[in-house]
């Protein structure tokens, strides 16, 4: 988990955004995807979430830090 907050921290703000609504939508499509059809690796939704969680995190603390200035 390291090695992708490393490489999140380098990226802007707008990116980050832009990537955090993909993973929102690759989990609403798995989400619904998983009723119909069930995945051998049912991981992938759990592994989303926690890297939509290091994402908004990360644009939260950079948010604070841009308005501390």
């Amino acid at each position: 988990m390291r090695k992708i907050t490393k490489e999140i921290i380098n990226k802007s703000i707008k990116d980050l955004t832009k990537e955090a609504l993909s993973i929102r939508q690759d989990i609403a499509k798995k989400l619904i995807e998983r009723k119909v059809k069930p995945e051998k690796n049912s991981n992938t939704i759990k592994i989303l979430k926690k890297r939509l969680a290091v994402l908004l995190t990360i644009v939260r603390q950079k948010e604070l830090t841009k308005e501390s200035e």
